[in-house]
């Protein structure tokens, strides 16, 4: 009885701890570049005193799904999407350099070029800054063009370059902030000229909503299983009990 009780509480326990991770997943299906985190349970016996005759539930996320998504058309000249592989570097909010898929990038009041949720983006030599001007555009290498206030038209100069890098995926990892950073706190990744970005564009998430749904449903039939072997455990329980008085 025990034992039966154990596995369907944990069971329950761990049933609604995926479905979060689901959940967030059906969530951001409209934030731009958002990468869905995969989900998995596996059996894990109970070591202590005893030996470990108990085994539990436990779900985990084993990592996050790098797939790219669809590029939407904006046709604003500081919105740009990685073409292919690759990530653009940002500076994240500890002061690490994290990396993004895509970005509608802004200048700030001080002519700094953040993405659209405030992180800088990093350049050739730290966090770009862009001078008073008329005119940005950035090409597929990620340098970014100025045309100077009161310049003609023809005249623009260069003046930083986004820092493009395409480390192996499995040296990946997705924080509990949501930024994607290299694991084992490993040095930056050194820039890569074989990455490109598209100007006028941005990336979709990769969320699949109809398979996070079918995800979600399945988990909350499992978890009312879980429900039903904890009653029937307490059921048995009590049936023991009655037996018990009558000897």
């Amino acid at each position: 009885m025990d034992k039966m009780l154990y596995v369907a509480m944990s069971g329950a326990s761990q049933n609604s701890l995926a479905q979060r991770a689901h959940a967030n997943n059906l969530a951001n299906i409209s934030t731009s570049g958002f990468r869905r985190d995969f989900e998995q349970a596996r059996s894990m016996p109970v070591f202590g005193d005893t030996f470990p005759s108990r085994v539990y539930a436990m779900t985990e996320r084993p990592g996050t799904d790098f797939t790219p998504g669809a590029l939407q058309e904006t046709g604003r000249d500081l919105d740009v999407a990685v073409k292919g592989e690759g990530w653009i570097a940002v500076q994240a909010p500890d002061g690490g350099e994290a990396y993004v898929r895509t970005g509608s990038l802004q200048i700030d009041a001080l002519g700094q070029l953040r993405t659209g949720n405030g992180l800088p983006v990093m350049g050739n030599a730290g966090p770009i800054a862009i001078p008073p001007e008329q005119k940005v555009e950035i090409g597929q290498d990620g340098t970014i063009s100025v045309r100077a206030l009161g310049e003609a038209p023809n005249v623009v100069a260069e003046v930083d370059r986004i820092k493009l890098v395409n480390p192996d995926p499995k040296q990946l990892e997705k924080g509990t902030d949501g930024m994607i950073r290299l694991k084992d706190n490993q040095p930056p990744a050194a820039a890569d000229a074989n990455v490109q970005v598209t100007s006028g564009f941005i990336e979709a998430s990769n969320v699949n909503a109809v398979e996070e749904m079918t995800a979600i449903l399945s988990l909350s039939r499992q978890f009312e299983l879980s429900v039903k072997m904890m009653r029937t455990a307490e059921d048995n329980s009590a049936a023991m009990a009655r037996v018990l008085q009558f000897s």
